[in-house]
């Protein structure tokens, strides 16, 4: 239904899809091909269709990267110019999970651009990332990012004009108050081949296009920039920037992730206990949704380069999380702290909204952080959560997307890749190894490269004493459950175990 609104079948205006809910259609259709079953197309289908019509619609800024809050028209052309950081994290994470099953232009491009608007318009310089870009500037919503298209004229060369005419619509009607709003009605390939350019020819007059409109827009008023930041939306970010810098092979969001997640350990943790917000000094006791999302966000980074600060930082935060908002009686999380203050009514929330839930992310990272670190603790809480949401998910499904993708990875064995070597430097010996673990998207199998060198946080189940002949090798083990494989000496060792699980 929503993929149907998003080509302008029917219904109101929509907001994009909730992002938990095209995770778990994706989700979806690789779990029934990893259990042979036909592979539900309709699910893929779903959210490529999906991803398809933001990336190309109103609701992406074409010129500077990022997405908008959601779409007044049904056809996403017009947005509600405002951009959030909880938006942008999650689709990031979404985005690259898709370039995953294979390469797609359209979908890198997107990941490309919102990945170097973080870093470039969103992050603080000691390496939080602010909370939101506004609609309005000098008072009217848009303003900022609309054309006229003879300033457009003005601006380009003809045949840079030529390209931005054809590919953003600006020889149809104005889109918005007699202005133009970029969007995307047709794919670039179509695009080029219609105007009988050669590939290399049209790359280059859209690339210097952009960046004509793009200077010339940073020469107007901004919109005002909401310069919180917030622990749970940089959680939602630094997984996003990381899984999106794993993805397509770039260091610098890699590192924009780690310099976030120092920030929030660094500015937002006071006497062991973290703060939800900070703006000059750290505001509020955190919540559920701060400790889940943080810890998504650290073991994604984890995932990217392993780090022993950010994985104490994790071991904290979940210990932290099941002593103040867990219902040892019940199961489940509560939103508010056990010492909060009194509440008529202590919620503990399990719907999927704009943001994920913190009960569903939760059962997650204690699924994930369980098997990483080899501590039931975390996985008897996580199985308990679940028991206590069975009757909400079993009510109404649709509404607890996070939730049921915490219940597929307890129902179908996890896969847990754990790769040991003397460094983690990006050398062609350990990039050989990390292919081996690229062959498509498995929502199921968690990696992570633990070098020997600079590292005393491990799993309680590898070696604490290694030989420094080991150490001179790389070894590899998978893990199913709780239990290891012997050492895998090769990344063809490696490949084909996982191939064969």
């Amino acid at each position: 239904e929503q993929a149907d609104q998003a080509e302008g079948g029917f219904g109101k205006a929509p907001k994009f899809p909730m992002p938990s809910t095209l995770d778990r259609l994706l989700r979806h259709w690789a779990y029934s091909q990893r259990a042979g079953k036909p592979a539900d197309r309709a699910s893929l289908e779903m959210v490529m269709t999906t991803l398809t019509r933001m990336a190309r619609g109103g609701i992406f800024d074409h010129l500077g990267g990022g997405f908008c809050r959601y779409a007044t028209d049904r056809k996403w052309m017009i947005p509600h110019f405002e951009k959030m950081l909880y938006d942008n994290g999650q689709l990031l994470s979404l985005y690259s999970d898709v370039l995953a099953i294979g390469p797609d232009e359209l979908f890198s491009g997107a990941v490309t651009a919102t990945a170097d608007w973080l870093l470039r318009e969103m992050q603080h310089p000691q390496g939080g990332l602010f909370a939101a870009l506004d609609a309005d500037s000098e008072g009217e919503e848009g303003k900022y990012y609309l054309w006229r298209r003879d300033q457009v004229k003005k601006l380009l060369s003809e045949d840079e004009y030529l390209i931005i005419e054809t590919l953003y619509g600006l020889d149809k009607p104005a889109n918005f108050e007699s202005k133009w709003n970029l969007h995307r009605s047709d794919a670039w390939r179509s695009v080029v081949e219609r105007l009988s350019m050669t590939r290399e020819v049209a790359d280059g007059l859209l690339s210097s296009a952009r960046g004509k409109l793009l200077r010339e827009r940073e020469t107007r008023i901004r919109p005002g920039l909401d310069d919180k930041i917030l622990t749970a939306w940089n959680g939602l970010a630094i997984k996003g920037l990381a899984k999106a810098g794993m993805r397509l092979g770039e260091p610098r969001w890699i590192d924009a992730a780690r310099r976030a997640a120092d920030f929030v350990r660094e500015s937002l943790m006071v006497d062991g206990s973290l703060f939800a917000t900070w703006k000059e000094r750290p505001r509020h006791r955190a919540y559920l949704d701060d400790h889940a999302n943080l810890i998504d966000g650290l073991l994604a980074l984890l995932a990217a380069q392993w780090r022993d600060e950010d994985a104490r930082f994790a071991v904290a935060l979940t210990d932290a999380a099941l002593e103040h908002f867990y219902d040892a009686e019940n199961g489940g999380f509560f939103f508010t702290a056990h010492d909060h203050e009194t509440l008529i009514h202590r919620p503990k929330p399990t719907m999927d909204d704009a943001l994920p839930p913190g009960n569903g992310v939760m059962v997650q990272v204690l699924a994930g952080m369980g098997h990483l670190f080899g501590d039931e603790r975390y996985l008897d809480a996580a199985h308990a959560t679940l028991r206590w949401a069975r009757a909400a998910m079993e009510q109404y499904p649709a509404g607890h997307c996070s939730l049921l993708s915490g219940l597929q990875s307890e129902l179908d064995p996890p896969q847990l890749v754990i790769i040991r070597g003397p460094d983690d430097s990006g050398s062609a010996p350990m990039a050989a190894w990390r292919k081996a673990l690229d062959n498509g998207y498995k929502p199921w199998r968690a990696s992570y490269v633990i070098p020997y060198a600079g590292v005393s946080v491990i799993p309680s189940y590898l070696p604490k004493l290694v030989s420094a002949d080991t150490q001179s090798r790389t070894v590899a083990y998978v893990c199913s459950g709780l239990a290891c494989s012997l050492p895998l000496d090769t990344p063809e060792a490696l490949a084909s175990a996982l191939n064969s699980g």
